[in-house]
């Protein structure tokens, strides 16, 4: 004689079964309605107008990428309040970036950069997000790929038109970040 249990979870067996079934009888029926709709090819999707399986005929908007050396430069204004600076300077020779081998820290690192009038990396760098804690003068194992975040930039026009305009709390944070002061702000 089969358990309550055992009947109870038969049951439940053979429902999970037939809401499966129907729902890939559901599934299949979509599938045919789309299918008779107008598909794009790669080449239509998007901005670039070329296969997206190769990279061999992209063709990248004409821009002249700065290649000032370090401190010679203008910097612009971040794009919104917290957003990556841009990177102002070119810099060619100085990738790949790992973990033991990063040319950035070399200026940018918060106990130099002062003495040589770079821009320190903001505390955000040296805090671990995933232990919640400072890492205290070392850069965080998550923040060493600086290209990840930051670029070199140009005088690139934009592809697609844009009317945004960024509102910052104060001047001062066109420049810097408060982003580590700021992440919890209305988290209670």
């Amino acid at each position: 004689m089969l358990k309550k249990s055992h009947v109870l979870f038969i049951g439940v067996l053979a429902l999970l079964f037939v809401a499966c079934k129907d729902s890939a009888t559901k599934d299949t029926n979509a599938s045919t309605d789309v299918s008779s709709s107008k598909t794009l090819s790669d080449v239509e999707i998007g901005l670039r107008k070329t296969s997206l399986e190769s990279e061999n005929s992209v063709v990248l908007p004409n821009a002249v990428y700065d290649s000032e050396m370090p401190g010679e430069s203008e910097l612009y204004q971040r794009a919104f309040e917290n957003a990556p600076p841009l990177i102002s300077h070119s810099i060619e020779g100085m990738l790949p970036l790992s973990p033991d081998n990063n040319i950035c820290l070399t200026c940018h690192d918060k106990a130099l950069a002062a003495d040589i009038n770079a821009t320190a990396m903001p505390a955000t760098h040296y805090f671990d997000f995933i232990n919640n804690k400072s890492t205290g003068d070392v850069v965080s194992n998550a923040r060493f790929s600086c290209t990840q975040c930051h670029v070199v930039q140009s005088d690139a026009k934009l592809v697609v038109g844009n009317t945004f305009e960024a509102d910052f709390q104060n001047e001062s944070l066109k420049k810097k970040s408060n982003l580590i002061d700021t992440l919890n702000e209305g988290v209670k």
